[in-house]
């Protein structure tokens, strides 16, 4: 089982990409919390150059309680990411975690339901992009 799905974007900006994703998520009901420009933060904490990378913290509010209250824990796995990032100019990748994968380690039949629903949550968004 893998544990991401994800999806190539041609002739769109870095940028548009970002806001196409996040669009996106909205749709299927989820927020981003968090977003961290990797490209940035190496640059400014290791003086290092790398690719267009950003990873945002996606939650949906209901799903996120429902799993709280299956397995308070959980949160450790919270939000789930979804990374947006460009090697090559231009050649744009989308990836979300799944959380069926990522949640295999916890023996909760209640969570691998709620993990099974935003799984497939996550892969809408994927595939609309």
């Amino acid at each position: 089982m893998s544990y991401y799905f994800a999806t190539q974007i041609k002739g769109k900006s870095f940028d548009q990409a970002v806001h196409e994703t996040t669009e996106a998520l909205k749709k299927e009901g989820f927020g981003v919390l968090t977003e961290i420009d990797i490209r940035a933060t190496l640059k400014k904490k290791l003086d290092a150059d790398f690719h267009n990378y950003k990873i945002l913290g996606a939650c949906n509010p209901p799903l996120a309680y429902r799993a709280l209250q299956s397995e308070d824990k959980i949160g450790t796995m919270l939000p789930c990411n979804v990374i947006v990032q460009e090697k090559v100019p231009g050649n744009i990748e989308v990836a979300a975690v799944d959380p069926s994968a990522s949640m295999q380690a916890v023996e909760n039949d209640e969570l691998a339901a709620i993990a099974g629903t935003v799984r497939d949550k996550l892969k809408k968004v994927i595939q609309s992009l």
